[in-house]
């Protein structure tokens, strides 16, 4: 075997682990939260499911006022000082959000009784740090609102919904009070429960997540180089053997 074709073996396997790592060191949390300005007796106004890697491992509602787990996951973590944190941050999180509601106007063809606000909380690691976080906001069912928390970047996807984002950038303890979550709180939790986890973490299909613009780029533009080294490898395999 020639110098070249050693050479470029070598090249690719080094490039397929690489991609390997882009592909599986990421990992994310995500709270998904519901909101309702009012409820009927007996049911609850605030309910959210948390997931990890979209595993769902608890779930809270206001009417119970309990944080319950969910699956193997939950289980396994239910008594940590992690667990005890967001279940408290869960319980604070949806009373700020409810006094979020009064301010949020529609479209009066949109008008259908009280506003329902759902609120994606999101964050990523990849790499032992956080590589990304963001709020993903819908009003009665229909997205309104991304927040890159990171950069505080806003993508306005309904128009006809306002309210949300001027409160965020009135309300500066509103704003990094929900920052803080997601940036560090949730990186934190993740990283605690990952400790627990990882062993149990079976790789399977999973639905892609809906995160704020550019949250995973430094993984997309790695895979993205690894894919175009593969290519370039391959072309210069082919030249050198021809």
């Amino acid at each position: 075997m020639s110098l070249a074709h050693t050479t470029g073996h070598l090249l690719l396997i080094l490039l397929l682990i690489e991609a390997g790592k882009t592909l599986g060191n990421a990992h994310s949390l995500c709270l998904d939260l519901t909101v309702k300005s009012q409820s009927r007796p007996g049911q609850p106004w605030c309910q959210v499911q948390g997931s990890v890697d979209t595993k769902p491992f608890l779930r809270y509602d206001s009417a119970s006022n309990k944080v319950k787990p969910l699956g193997f996951l939950g289980k396994e973590v239910n008594d940590t000082k992690a667990w005890t944190e967001i279940s408290q941050t869960l319980v604070e999180a949806g009373r700020e959000l409810r006094m979020v509601l009064p301010v949020i106007k529609l479209d009066k063809k949109e008008m259908r009784g009280p506003p329902t606000l759902q609120v994606k909380l999101c964050c990523q690691r990849e790499a032992e740090q956080c590589s990304g976080a963001s709020l993903h906001f819908s009003l009665n069912g229909r997205t309104a609102l991304l927040l890159d928390t990171m950069s505080i970047t806003w993508t306005v996807i309904d128009p006809g919904a306002t309210g949300i984002k001027e409160e965020w950038e009135n309300n500066q303890e509103l704003a990094e009070y929900f920052r803080t979550i997601s940036t560090g709180d949730c990186s934190y939790w993740l990283r605690e429960f990952l400790k627990h986890w990882e062993k149990m973490l079976v790789p399977e299909p999973t639905e892609p997540l809906i995160m704020a613009p550019d949250i995973s780029q430094s993984a997309s533009i790695r895979l993205v180089s690894c894919i175009i080294l593969l290519i370039i490898t391959q072309l210069v395999l082919i030249a050198s053997s021809s």
